[in-house]
């Protein structure tokens, strides 16, 4: 399979400044860094160039995205106020979302680079593409910064595909740790958008995500939220992806599949409690990209969200960029033997009433 790879330097340069994880610094709080801080990208893909990985990928250059563009999604005021902020030399964009000076460019640089990599895989470029993008954008609503999130990407690529590539029918599955809202929130009432979010149940943003959310108006029924219990592992997520994710997909029948891609569900996550190990991303990047050989021709873009474990990321993403492009790059991952060993990691009862209200839902999609 021919891989896209999408990533800049400038990615890396995206300022979240000097706070302590999620707060900022003051006489009670010292000084630290930011959660959502370079060195998880970047220790991602310096083991892509190291494993050699890297040079089997078809490198796609990104491109700053045209005001037109970001506003498919996003209000003209949202636009002005994260360019504002970025002017004045930083700040934060809304609640727990700092930016720096230039993050405003940066930000168009991550939707450009993304609807990049969705330009390659529906000209027929590559197969699939993975977007290695900074900052993130699976929370962004369309006039709101949000958990780190300043410009939509997902969105905005998706919006690009429909009215460049007249693409009409899109899946989303996300599963980052975190709900994905701004991805749902921008097609919950759209039944050609069909939006699946694995993730943590209430987490953030706070009461999102519920099974019972299952969109609106004309969209309702082309939600799927599996909000899965705190210490869920390999077992629970390979499940729902088999029980839930698979059949939606099938039954849906998109001409496209987009992955929000996070790996804060994965062990040692500082900003999750889920336990799921490289070998579930391996398998779970298998799973969607058998769907979309069956439904689409194999088309999937994948857009990097969260994931703040500096050691374990790395190796999350490499198995997903290889099971992408079908090749092993011979790199062990160092934790695997000990996280499977983690009591939990099988599937739990719990787990599965969860599964199984989920499975009503998907049940009811209409056909």
């Amino acid at each position: 399979m021919r891989t896209g790879w999408v990533c800049h330097e400038l990615y890396m340069w995206h300022n979240t400044q000097n706070w302590n994880q999620l707060f900022e610094p003051g006489l009670t709080i010292q000084p630290y860094e930011h959660a959502e801080n370079p060195e998880t990208k970047r220790r991602f893909r310096n083991l892509m160039e190291v494993s050699g990985l890297l040079d089997e990928l078809t490198i796609i250059k990104p491109r700053p995205a045209e005001l037109a563009e970001i506003m498919r999604f996003h209000t003209k005021e949202h636009v002005d106020h994260i360019k504002a902020v970025s002017d004045a030399g930083g700040g934060d964009a809304s609640t727990m979302t700092p930016m720096g000076r230039g993050s405003y460019e940066i930000g168009l640089l991550a939707a450009g680079g993304t609807i990049e990599g969705f330009d390659a895989v529906l000209k027929g470029t590559v197969d699939n593409a993975y977007v290695l993008c900074r900052p993130p954008g699976h929370h962004a609503l369309a006039d709101l910064a949000m958990g780190f999130c300043l410009f939509g990407n997902a969105v905005i690529g998706i919006e690009h595909a429909r009215a460049v590539h007249g693409i009409e029918r899109v899946a989303t599955v996300d599963w980052d740790v975190h709900h994905g809202n701004g991805t749902e929130a921008a097609f919950c009432e759209d039944p050609n958008v069909l939006t699946i979010s694995l993730h943590q149940d209430n987490l953030f943003p706070p009461d999102s995500g519920l099974l019972t959310d299952r969109g609106k108006g004309a969209g309702e029924g082309s939600v799927i939220n599996i909000p899965m219990p705190p210490g869920s592992g390999d077992g629970g997520y390979l499940s729902a992806m088999e029980r839930v994710v698979l059949p939606a997909l099938h039954k849906f029948k998109p001409e496209l599949i987009v992955v929000p891609c996070g790996f804060d569900a994965a062990v040692m996550d500082p900003l999750g409690h889920m336990m799921l190990t490289s070998d579930a991303f391996r398998k779970m990047t298998g799973m969607i990209l058998g769907a979309a050989q069956e439904l689409c021709g194999g088309r999937v873009v994948m857009t990097h969200e969260g994931g703040y474990s500096a050691p374990y990321v790395p190796y999350c993403g490499l198995a997903v960029v290889e099971a992408m492009c079908g090749r092993d790059s011979g790199v062990v991952d160092p934790y695997l033997e000990h996280a499977c060993l983690y009591g939990g990691q099988e599937l739990m009862p719990h787990q599965t009433s969860v599964i199984d209200a989920a499975v009503e839902i998907m049940k009811q999609m209409p056909s």
